[in-house]
């Protein structure tokens, strides 16, 4: 009798450890997905998230220019809105730029701002976004923005995976006004959004933007390599910081960075509906 009832413990005491495994298993499971979700949506440009990026290029090699630099800091802000029942994300980027003055010297001052409103159309593997841009000539020097007021739109495609992120960004704008002595703008971007999901928050990204000066036929295309880590203080604030190496491996013209090095901190708000 007492021979069963040890048997039946043992049984009972083992069927509970396997039970806390399962559970502890799951959890992590549970734990590791919701981190890959944190880290897509703090790197998705479509999460409908008031949003603060500061983020650096600086450029220590110039095609052209040998032994001159230059640096840009972007202050971008992401605002979600509804209108008309069509949800939407309005974008600024404000530059403060240092760049090499000729012959000698280099000129620091605020550069163009530029402005987006992309319209979200969500899907449940892709989604998209869309909507028109506009540039203020707002450079404080002639070597830090083109002085001309431009128009154009931009086109977003996200599609998520359990790996990562997968998508792109395309803009293009074109000059309609401003100081009729500086040279016509008529400009595409492509930057690619490849993110690819590590452990506890870390991230392996890629989102060299490719330039193409479609008046003067100069581009440039660069390709980058870095890492991020995303990590939440509070329950609605999501942070993420990252460095990114980012090398031109085709090139026309004078002026483009040879390589150059971004780094970042967005900081994500999550206010609610």
């Amino acid at each position: 009798m007492s021979g069963s009832c040890a048997r039946t413990k043992a049984i009972a005491g083992l069927s509970a450890l396997v039970s806390l495994a399962i559970c502890f298993a799951s959890g992590q499971a549970q734990a590791q997905a919701q981190a890959h979700e944190d880290v897509n949506a703090a790197n998705n440009p479509l999460t409908p998230k008031i949003t603060l990026n500061f983020q650096n290029f600086y450029t220590p090699d110039i095609v052209g220019l040998g032994g001159r630099q230059s640096n840009a800091f972007l202050l971008r802000g992401l605002i979600p809105a509804d209108f008309f029942g069509q949800p939407q994300l309005f974008r600024y980027t404000l530059p403060i730029a240092t760049a090499p003055q000729f012959p000698s010297g280099y000129e620091t001052g605020l550069g163009d701002l530029t402005l987006l409103d992309i319209l979200l159309f969500p899907g449940e593997t892709v989604s998209f976004g869309a909507g028109p841009l506009l540039v203020v000539p707002t450079a404080t020097d002639d070597s830090l923005g083109a002085g001309k007021w431009q128009a154009g739109a931009a086109g977003v495609a996200i599609a998520p995976q359990k790996w990562g992120l997968l998508g792109a960004l395309v803009t293009y704008q074109a000059s309609f006004a401003g100081d009729r002595d500086r040279d016509d703008v008529s400009l595409l971007t492509v930057e690619p959004v490849i993110n690819y999901n590590l452990k506890d928050g870390f991230y392996l990204r890629s989102t060299a933007t490719a330039n193409f000066d479609l008046d003067t036929g100069d581009y440039f295309v660069p390709v980058g390599l870095g890492i991020g880590k995303v990590f939440k203080p509070s329950e609605h604030t999501t942070l993420n910081a990252f460095i990114e190496p980012q090398y031109t491996v085709f090139n026309e013209g004078v002026g483009n960075p040879r390589w150059q090095i971004l780094v970042g901190l967005n900081v994500q708000f999550d206010i609610g509906q």
